[in-house]
């Protein structure tokens, strides 16, 4: 492995970035008065500031490495996970970020409640706390570990991931969510800019577009692959992905949480279509450079180090340092998500469940507590990772497996008045006993041989089929305050005159269709 040395200048500009992220921590730390002003940023955040720090807390460093790596070893398929985030974001707005908003929750699992009963709840917050734990701030640790051993070697890996915890949990703890999303939005700047740079200075090493679109073999700058195709068959990604893609952006807590704090219903559709946007121009800055490196970096033998090998090459001091900020920068928002969401869950779900007398003050300083407690397990678990394949192998075996059921009958339960808490309480045990069945027989065993984006759907369908049956077997009558928490075509109807006297380019519908016409354009030049 090839040790990289950092000049005095990049150092300096890293050092004075973390500096800072901490110190603003503190700064809105002053602020916080109520539980709605630590976890909700007082529900006072605009749409743009939305926008930036669900982009943000997506592109994370697990997604640049994540997206170069695949990119060079295999095509630009990958992209697919990007494009479809656009889609989903779309579906979100229109029919269940409302229901979010109308019922002024905290947490997810606290709609999950509202709609179904408590069961459901205390079960999908305990599975949303082992995912940010295991999957979104260990992934993110382990990435940023390997970035960072490029330059110290010496240094174990579980160090390196233990000192970076530490600088995204100070300011998470300290500063609230509002820390969060106004630091979002700093490293959104720096991590386009990096990788806009990464971009142009590697097409020129290729000698521009044009040579690097005639060297790639043209099977690589396909999105849609066929049936037989190891990696993304199109089945698993009309399926499979979208699944798994409306679970983190319409069910995740670390990301819900950002659309929780908006002012009002407007202000959260536009910041999530912004975000979908954003999501569009990935393709060419981030997941092209994978495929460029293929032919600047030809003997890599890992794939993860795919983008730190590009940034510690390629730029010249000063840049470096920027770029590396800017990684750093993606590292840490999504720790701060991920812990910042955690200590919502337990303190909201659990704790104020338990002690619902207690007050304001001594809650945020559980959800403190809570923060630096889920920081330490995520540090423990990071190296682990190293086992797997590869960090993308990891995230999206994890996710296909653990939530499908829980998109199933949520999915079910917004458009579905009749579907009761009980039925999706048994739905999800059944599903989660037949997901761990499926899992030991593929991957521990491997006796089966299921693509996992086609597990993602076999859960989603189970979970669906068996909640219809035991709902419509049951006796159990819906009250009308769940039956409300539905959509109909009724409540779409009564949008429209509140929409009307809105210009039509805050129109979110019109913003959809823009979006959508976007991604099926950038599809068909891809296909």
């Amino acid at each position: 492995m090839h040790v990289y040395q950092l000049e005095y200048l990049d150092l300096a500009i890293i050092l004075i970035y973390l500096v800072g992220v901490v110190l603003m921590g503190l700064w809105f730390s002053r602020t916080h008065e109520t539980t709605e002003d630590y976890f909700l940023a007082s529900r006072s955040m605009p749409w743009y500031f939305i926008g930036i720090s669900l982009f943000a807390s997506n592109i994370s460093s697990t997604t640049l490495v994540g997206l170069s790596g695949f990119a060079y070893g295999h095509d630009i398929s990958v992209f697919n996970y990007e494009w479809m985030a656009a889609i989903v974001l779309v579906i979100f707005a229109w029919f269940l970020l409302p229901y979010y908003i109308q019922t002024r929750v905290y947490t997810v699992p606290e709609f999950l409640e509202k709609r179904f009963d408590q069961r459901i709840r205390y079960i999908f917050s305990l599975l949303t706390l082992f995912l940010n734990i295991v999957v979104d701030t260990a992934g993110s640790l382990f990435a940023g570990g390997l970035v960072l051993q490029l330059i110290f070697p010496h240094t174990p890996l579980w160090f390196i991931v233990a000192c970076l915890a530490t600088v995204a949990g100070l300011y998470t703890v300290t500063g609230g969510l509002k820390a969060v999303i106004y630091t979002d939005a700093v490293q959104t700047i720096l991590l386009i800019i990096g990788s806009i740079i990464i971009t142009v200075v590697a097409l020129n090493q290729l000698g521009g577009w044009s040579n690097f679109i005639d060297m790639v073999p043209a099977q690589d700058l396909k999105l849609i692959r066929p049936v037989g195709d190891e990696n993304m068959p199109w089945p698993g990604l009309i399926s499979g992905v979208l699944i798994v893609g409306f679970y983190f952006w319409g069910m995740n807590q670390f990301i819900v949480q950002r659309v929780l704090s908006a002012r009002d219903v407007n202000h959260a559709r536009w910041g999530a279509l912004f975000a979908g946007f954003l999501k569009l121009p990935v393709l060419f800055i981030m997941v092209f450079p994978g495929v460029m490196a293929r032919y600047i970096f030809p003997d890599l033998e890992n794939p993860d180090l795919v983008f730190p090998t590009l940034i510690y090459e390629l730029l010249p001091v000063g840049v470096l340092g920027l770029v590396l900020a800017g990684l750093l920068a993606a590292l840490m928002s999504s720790i701060d998500s991920t812990l910042n969401s955690a200590s919502t869950l337990v303190t909201m779900d659990f704790i104020n469940k338990l002690k619902p007398g207690m007050s304001s003050e001594r809650l945020m300083w559980i959800g403190r507590g809570v923060t630096l407690m889920f920081m330490l397990l995520a540090v423990l678990w990071a190296p682990q990772i190293d086992r797997f394949p590869s960090l993308f192998n990891y995230l999206q075996q994890v996710l296909s497996y653990a939530v499908a059921p829980v998109v199933g009958i949520l999915m079910l339960g917004i458009f579905w008045k009749r579907m009761t808490g009980t039925a999706a309480f048994y739905s999800l045990l059944a599903s989660y006993v037949l997901g761990v069945i499926l899992f030991v027989l593929n991957v521990v065993l491997g006796t089966l041989a299921i693509h996992f984006l086609y597990i993602a759907p076999i859960l989603f369908g189970f979970a669906l089929c068996t909640s219809m049956v035991i709902t419509l077997l049951g006796s159990e009558v819906v009250p009308a305050d769940k039956q409300a928490l539905h959509w109909s075509r009724a409540s779409f109807h009564q949008e429209d005159a509140s929409l009307e006297i809105l210009p039509w380019f805050k129109n979110y519908r019109v913003q959809s269709g823009v979006l959508l016409i976007s991604t099926f354009i950038l599809i068909l030049v891809y296909w």
